[in-house]
């Protein structure tokens, strides 16, 4: 089959979204289906490193991407595809699958959690917003999709509570990684040649933007006052600066007096990324929300363990597969979190290593996700 999928960006930056796409690039390559990809980043900031087609459409880097050459490029090219997947909401691209695919060609939605109601209580300006956006574009684009594409069982329960009128065809699907590509000792040696100052050095990583939604502070917060009391490994920062967030998280971290304890890693890719999570104690990852959290599923078909807040929307996968702990999102709930991992010993940890790989293995192998999405095509006849 032949599928297309509509993103806002590629860039690294953004997040899961981006990340989720290019992993499916390698899912349907080995399923024997063929992607391209049509974004509106503009030219210059297209995916060089993606061996695939991508479509650089944009004009700026604009928040809502708005750009005059989507539509004509959609009238143009969706009849070579068998199915589209619209990837995020909020945006302009959604407006052009509305107005170009509804009713002509099939297409499925991804949210990516952009449905969640946290979004509406902690932003209440932005839904002022929202509600005439969800009204005339977001709302109909939905309803006129072959499905709605929900990453977790969570996900699918919080997303009709967001807006009325909520009514669509819920699929959950099969989401994750298809794990590290590389040799464990190559990517380690890639991590420790990026980060020479952590070899032979244990520590926790927190992997993702640097973003208020993540509880980077409460995780500073909750370092600190464990690393008073008990031996903690060096806390490790990996991902990039998405808001202009690391320079007060580098404040607080002086204040709290553990500035020497934490590495600032910047944003780690490729076999260094692998390493990364090879080479962790644990994963933590204390955030308000997560829709997914796709390096949680990183760091688990690593066989890293992962120490994660409740609003982290898979887990209770994690907590049924007994590959991590699970706390609030709270500073105490996180100071709980590094407690329980101090407190097991070897064997204890050794054992949550062997669970966490099965528990990617078994749930969060995203080979799955590309034929759940070829099928949904195959059924609709296209």
């Amino acid at each position: 089959m032949k599928i297309l999928h509509l993103i806002r960006s590629m860039r690294r930056e953004g997040g899961g979204p981006a990340e989720g796409v290019r992993v499916l690039t390698d899912v349907y390559r080995q399923l024997g289906h063929s992607v391209e990809i049509a974004t509106l980043d503009p030219p210059g900031e297209a995916a060089a490193d993606l061996d695939v087609p991508v479509h650089a459409l944009g004009r700026r880097s604009s928040g809502y991407g708005y750009s005059p050459h989507l539509r004509p490029w959609l009238r143009d090219n969706a009849s070579r595809f068998d199915g589209t997947i619209v990837d995020g909401l909020w945006q302009y691209h959604g407006l052009a699958a509305l107005r170009e695919l509804r009713g002509r060609f099939p297409y499925a939605v991804f949210p990516h959690g952009m449905l969640d109601p946290w979004f509406n209580r902690t932003y209440p300006w932005k839904l002022l917003k929202k509600v005439p956006y969800w009204a005339l574009v977001e709302g109909p684009m939905l309803r006129g999709s072959r499905a709605v594409l929900f990453t977790c069982v969570t996900e699918r329960e919080l997303a009709p509570r967001s807006f009325s009128n909520s009514v669509w065809n819920s699929v959950v699907v099969p989401y994750g990684t298809l794990g590290p590509p590389g040799d464990a000792a190559d990517e380690i040696d890639a991590f420790h040649r990026a980060l020479p100052q952590l070899k032979d050095k244990p520590f926790l990583l927190f992997a993702g933007r640097l973003h208020p939604k993540k509880g980077c502070d409460l995780l500073l917060r909750a370092y600190a006052a464990v690393a008073a009391k008990h031996a903690l490994p060096t806390l490790v920062f990996a991902g990039p600066d998405s808001v202009g967030l690391q320079a007060k998280l580098m404040r607080l971290a002086q204040d709290l007096r553990i500035a020497d304890r934490v590495v600032w890693a910047g944003m780690v890719v490729g076999p260094a990324k692998w390493g990364a999570f090879r080479a962790a104690e644990a994963l933590i990852l204390p955030s308000h929300q997560e829709n997914f959290g796709i390096v949680v599923a990183e760091a688990l078909s690593c066989g890293t363990p992962v120490l994660i807040s409740d609003q982290v929307n898979i887990a209770q996968e994690v907590l049924q597969c007994g590959a991590g702990f699970v706390e609030q999102d709270t500073v105490p709930g996180t100071e709980r979190l590094l407690q329980r991992w101090v407190a097991l010993d070897d064997l204890g940890r050794e054992q949550m290593r062997e669970k966490a790989l099965a528990c990617w293995q078994g749930t969060f192998n995203s080979l799955r996700t590309g034929a759940c999405i070829a099928d949904l095509f195959r059924s609709a006849g296209a």
